[in-house]
């Protein structure tokens, strides 16, 4: 049985855990720049396998059994997303997307919501967190190294740049979940079931709309290999919990 106090020990420790492999993202783009870059598309198309596995398998289907009008809030949980790059993509000036973001600000608002994701779904159980926060944590390194070169791209020095990105994209993952605990603790089955149909539909925006294509324009060999196999680990997960 999963307590309180368990829940808020797994929410806490996935949250820093995101932070500190964004850190490391940071790092190695900064210091080891050709490696992270060729390696990115198969961290985000990993990430990607096991954030649209999650939803499909466990959190829409829990949210749908605790609220049958989940599917409304998933809906707006992944046209939330839709809109809310769109306005990014409109403020900043940029015509594509880099993982759904383009500036500090959008990846700021982005890392506050992979907070929420946490501790939303290790409220609903310890599997269906698990699998979020494997797929979740796996994008953070990503997620360090595009917030990186996108401040470069903005003609920050390349110290201030890795400093910037990690106090928007890193720190601001465990202060989402941290401010979203007290409140998801408080919600009923009813509550909890809309909140987490929100949460499916961004984790399926994010994976689908954003990292699956980014990783894939790279046309590396492998990344479609690196993609099936975040969906086979979190099947895998499913499968031996349920056996």
């Amino acid at each position: 049985m999963v307590t309180v106090t368990s829940t808020f020990v797994w929410i806490a420790g996935f949250a820093l855990v995101a932070a500190v492999v964004n850190g490391a993202g940071i790092f190695t783009i900064f210091r080891y720049r050709s490696w992270a870059e060729q390696n990115l598309p198969y961290f985000l198309c990993f990430a990607a396998g096991v954030l649209i596995s999650t939803p499909l398998l466990l959190a829409f289907p829990n949210a749908i059994a605790k609220s049958p009008d989940a599917g409304y809030s998933a809906l707006a949980g992944f046209l939330f997303m839709f809109f809310s790059n769109k306005v990014i993509t409109y403020r900043t000036g940029e015509k594509t997307l880099a993982f759904g973001v383009t500036a500090a600000e959008g990846i700021g608002i982005h890392s506050l919501v992979d907070g929420v994701v946490y501790t939303v779904t290790f409220s609903i159980s310890l599997l269906t967190g698990i699998l979020a926060g494997i797929g979740l944590v796996v994008h953070e390194f990503a997620e360090g190294v595009i917030t990186y070169l996108v401040l470069l791209e903005g003609n920050v020095t390349e110290r201030r740049a890795a400093l910037y990105a990690f106090f928007v994209a890193a720190l601001t993952t465990p202060i989402g979940a941290f401010v979203a605990y007290p409140l998801v603790s408080r919600l009923g089955d009813s509550d909890l079931g809309l909140v987490l149909g929100f949460v499916s539909g961004v984790l399926l925006y994010v994976s689908a709309a954003h990292l699956l294509p980014e990783g894939q324009s790279y046309e590396t060999k492998h990344s479609t290999l690196a993609f099936v196999a975040g969906v086979v680990l979190a099947l895998f997960i499913v499968f031996s919990r349920t056996a």
